[in-house]
């Protein structure tokens, strides 16, 4: 009845706030506003998330969070009396979302305080773009994004680059004043990335672009210096790092509630993970038993062949795709999966998702979803500032994670294994890893478990045990979720929140007597954007 309760009531988040958190509702006065007002304090909220700068750094000592704190409750009120009566739909769902980022930065001041309790926060250079709109966990504000780069650097992009090397030690300077926390794994994690910060700054030194400029050689290897400093400073302090890294279970649902936006609690996410793992676990087994009179896939085992695999499931997808009218393929999407196709591995050193790419990469590029709507971001950007770049604190989990999930099963009741019914095991087996891993994260954040006993169930509960083959993937997931509640989950609470969008948008239809489109579905869904699945199936149900 709890979970019932959930979806008949569309304004959740418009009540589902708590006293002793946020300012109540009631006691606020409303004032006559337009979403224009809106779009202006978004504006206004923005600038605010971002920090001062201390000694050409982000601020994120405690004493500037508590000196500016009376400015963002000010600013909470002014959102909060904002009367959207008469507002749109869509309008009022981006009200609700910028309310939600607003949580989401007063959660992390009382709660998470990822600059106190998470070296990994402190995490400046970045190698890769994420595949979701943002990176995944949280992040300082001032980042070096290597991949936005173009070699051989202009002018304009050198002078940029040296000015975000140069932010780096400064920032690892104040990283050793504002770690006061005592979240022993998420500080042992933390290490190995500021670890790999270092090695990674050492690759980009030797680079044939770079060795040869002098000034962006000496900026670098100063934040080599600076890392590996504080990488030993962090070392020094893990005998006093006793305590536990979770959350607690009602922080967890808070946060869910009022941040990301997913209206499930710790329990409702436990329940739906562990069924989802016996149902991942029963239908393997039992296309298992289907298929047994089919050989077996194996695994390609050249660089010619894994290439000439990938190209073929590549055209495979986008044909699926378009000829069976299940989304509207754009002129972009081709390109952005190619990109992306990865190489051949060899066995020894494949992780968990390259093992399932090396047998058939359809599920994983099924999954690589998630670059159709980074091109959609880049060339077609949303009309709706609020939704037109990545929302904060990553509120957008439940859509991409949870619709990149969701569509490996979709795509495969939908027809894309009919030549082929064993790659149907494949999909069961990627359900049950992240149901498996997100099961673990909740036992972490509730403190019932340790960082690696979660892992473990990650480990055991993943079919034919491909998880324990290369024990980076195990290592990396654990943290991340460990460091950013609700994501770890995300993937299949997503997943069911997309279903059960639409199952709403069917039962919309079948009342109007019109019939329903998959395709219609997919697309309505792009273009609603990149925020919280149950706000996309709210924007669905109640437009016209």
């Amino acid at each position: 009845m709890r979970l019932l309760r959930y979806f008949l009531i569309l304004s959740l988040f418009a009540c589902n706030q708590s006293t002793d958190t946020t300012t109540d509702l009631e006691v606020i006065k409303k004032s006559a506003a337009d979403y224009d007002d809106l779009i202006d304090f978004f504006v206004e909220w923005r600038d605010f998330e971002n920090p001062p700068l201390f000694n050409g750094a982000p601020d994120y000592r405690k004493e500037t969070f508590d000196q500016r704190h009376e400015t963002f409750r000010e600013l909470q009120n002014k959102l909060l009396a904002m009367d959207t009566t008469g507002w749109s739909v869509a309008e009022k769902i981006d009200w609700k979302i910028v309310w939600a980022e607003m949580n989401g930065y007063d959660f992390n001041y009382r709660i998470l305080k990822p600059w106190e309790r998470d070296p990994a926060f402190y995490k400046s250079l970045w190698m890769y773009r994420s595949d979701v709109p943002a990176h995944e966990g949280p992040t300082h504000h001032s980042t070096t994004e290597i991949w936005q780069y173009e070699f051989p650097l202009d002018i304009p992009s050198r002078d940029q680059l040296l000015a975000d090397l140069n932010v780096i030690p400064a920032l690892n300077n104040q990283a050793m004043t504002n770690l006061t926390g005592n979240a022993r794994d998420l500080w042992i994690a933390g290490i190995r990335t500021i670890e790999f910060q270092a090695e990674n700054l050492k690759m980009i030194r030797e680079w044939p672009d770079i060795n040869g400029d002098d000034e962006i050689v000496s900026a670098i290897d100063e934040a080599i210096n600076s890392t590996k400093e504080f990488s030993d400073w962090l070392k020094d302090q893990v005998a006093y790092k006793t305590g536990p890294s979770g959350i607690g279970k009602e922080n967890y649902t808070w946060y869910l509630q009022n941040v990301h936006l997913v209206p499930l609690s710790w329990d409702d996410e436990v329940m739906i993970l562990k069924r989802e793992l016996a149902r991942a676990w029963s239908a393997l087994k039992l296309e298992e038993h289907r298929n047994r009179a089919l050989p077996q896939l194996e695994p390609v085992d050249s660089e010619e062949a894994y290439d000439d695999l990938a190209d073929r499931a590549a055209k495979s997808l986008i044909d699926f795709l378009d000829k069976d009218s299940i989304v509207t393929v754009k002129d972009y999407f081709d390109p952005a999966l190619r990109e992306h196709l990865g190489g051949f591995v060899p066995e020894e050193t494949r992780n968990f998702f390259w093992i399932t790419a090396h047998h058939d990469p359809r599920p994983l590029y099924s999954h690589f979803y998630h670059w159709f709507e980074l091109a959609r971001m880049d060339t077609e950007p949303h009309d709706s500032p609020v939704r037109r770049g990545p929302l904060l604190y990553n509120i957008f989990d439940s859509r991409n994670e949870g619709t990149a999930t969701a569509v490996e099963e979709m795509f495969m009741d939908a027809g894309l294994y009919d030549d082929d019914p064993r790659v149907r095991e494949i999909v069961y087996i990627m359900i049950a890893q992240r149901a498996a891993r997100g099961l673990g994260s909740l036992y972490a954040h509730a403190n019932e478990m340790t960082m690696e006993e979660a892992g473990k169930i990650h480990s055991e509960y993943t079919p034919r045990g491909w998880m324990k083959t290369e024990k980076e993937l195990l290592i990396f997931e654990q943290h991340l979720y460990l460091r950013q509640p609700g994501y770890g989950t995300s993937y299949i609470t997503g997943k069911y929140l997309l279903e059960d969008a639409m199952m709403g948008y069917a039962l919309k239809k079948e009342k109007a007597g019109k019939p329903f489109k998959l395709k219609d579905f997919f697309d309505t869904l792009n273009s609603i954007g990149n925020i919280p699945i149950a706000l996309a199936k709210e924007e669905m149900i109640l437009s016209d």
